[in-house]
């Protein structure tokens, strides 16, 4: 593989893990004004939607860390390091 499509592929896959987050983040915004607008207007005295909302706002807040933050980082640091140890020309069948 050449560098020049090395770092094609590399930005093909940093830009599909990004439209992963994006869509995450569509798909929770959406849904909870749903569920808001459900509970609100059946069970407006009982906050229920509170709670899928906060469940789920910490996983996207866990995947928007690791695409755009500093588990991504962290990420791509320990995949670096492995890369390192791995004898060179050894199949990565492991």
């Amino acid at each position: 593989m050449t560098s020049e499509s090395a770092l094609i592929a590399r930005a093909e896959r940093r830009a599909a893990r990004r439209l992963g987050f994006y869509i995450h983040a569509t798909v929770f915004v959406l849904v909870n004004l749903a569920l808001f607008a459900i509970n609100f207007t059946i069970t407006p005295g009982r906050p229920w939607a509170v709670f899928p909302f906060v469940g789920w706002g910490i996983g996207l807040l866990m995947h928007g860390m690791a695409v755009l933050g500093p588990l991504g980082y962290l990420y791509r640091a320990l995949v670096e390091r492995e890369l390192a140890r791995m004898p060179a020309g050894r199949d990565a069948a492991e």
